[in-house]
This record gives C-alpha cells, sequence and structure tokens, in this order.
C-alpha cells in the first residue's frame, strides 16, 4: 500500500514533463530551442569575442540567424505570436548589420576575408530545418506566411552579407573622406 501512494503522489508514468517550480510543460519546441541556444550561441559569442576580424563578423552573423531561430521556436513553445514579430525585426536588422559591419571593417576584410562557403549552408539548412516543421504544425493564414516571410529574409539576408563580407568594397581613403565631409 505504501509503494502505491508513493507512485500516485509522484508524476505520473507518461504525463508532460513539468519545468522545473512547476511551469509549464517542456514541449518538443521549447526543448530544440535550448538545444539551439546552447548549441549556437556560445560558439557564435566565441567566435564574436576572440580572433580575427572576419571571423567576428561572420560569428555576429551566425548568433543573428541562431536567435532569430530560437524566437521562432519560442514562439511556438510557448504560442505566442508576439515571438514571431521580434523574430521578423531581427531577420530584417541582423544582416543590416552584418553589413555595417563589413562595412566598418572593409579594409580588414580586403586584407583577410571570409573563407568557405559553410555559413551559407548552415544558414539554408538551419532555417529549413527550423521554419518547414514551424509552417506544417500552424495554421494556415497569417502566421503561416509570416514564418515563410523570416524564413525567406534569414535565407537571403545570410546570403547577401556573406557574399557582402567575402568581396567588401574598397575602403573610402581618410584624405578622400574628410574632404568629401567639409565640401
Amino acid at each position: 500500500m505504501g509503494g502505491r501512494r508513493l507512485r500516485r503522489a509522484g508524476r505520473r508514468r507518461g504525463g508532460p514533463r513539468r519545468a522545473p517550480g512547476g511551469g509549464r510543460p517542456v514541449n518538443g519546441w521549447l526543448l530544440a530551442a535550448i538545444v539551439l541556444l546552447l548549441g549556437g550561441t556560445g560558439p557564435a559569442i566565441l567566435g564574436v569575442a576572440t580572433g580575427p576580424v572576419r571571423r567576428r563578423v561572420v560569428a555576429q552573423n551566425t548568433g543573428t540567424l541562431t536567435a532569430c531561430l530560437v524566437l521562432l521556436l519560442l514562439a511556438q513553445g510557448y504560442g505566442r505570436s508576439a515571438y514571431l514579430d521580434s523574430a521578423l525585426v531581427l531577420a530584417v536588422l541582423g544582416p543590416a548589420g552584418t553589413l555595417i559591419y563589413a562595412r566598418l571593417f572593409a579594409e580588414e576584410l580586403i586584407a583577410d576575408p571570409p573563407r568557405g562557403r559553410s555559413g551559407d549552408l548552415l544558414a539554408v539548412v538551419a532555417a529549413t530545418a527550423v521554419v518547414v516543421p514551424l509552417c506544417v504544425v500552424t495554421d494556415p493564414g497569417r502566421a503561416t506566411v509570416k514564418l515563410l516571410v523570416i524564413g525567406a529574409l534569414l535565407v537571403a539576408g545570410n546570403l547577401i552579407s556573406s557574399r557582402a563580407l567575402r568581396h567588401s568594397p574598397p575602403a573610402v581613403p581618410q584624405s578622400a573622406e574628410g574632404a568629401a565631409g567639409h565640401g
């Protein structure tokens, strides 16, 4: 009789896993967001904090992609559409930030441009792996269209910004820049 009482008082087998503190259940979307956050943000922060400029700028671009995908997974996991809006803003502003860095560090990037195209492949595979399943489970409508737009922005933005990093424009000489600003 004591064994039955303990089993009833404890967590039932097959029931949803609860978050620490008895909050909402941890579902697959939240678990995927946690894995992506830990597996993608750590290397991105390490890349941004150390190494040559070419690696730092690519790591910033990858970190933005990771953050946006985590927001998409959290939106589904918590059932909050506000995270979709945040992901949309980040999908637009993230590559723009990379392009600004490419312009600021043009001299360094011309001397030592990023190598390889693995970042391009990562962006396409990661965005597809997150956006397609989310579109499948989302009811047809505005949310699905928003997911597709975010996915397209992520892929296009990462492809454009990585191309800009490999083919940085020539830096404007300081003397020409100063003369143009005072004339």
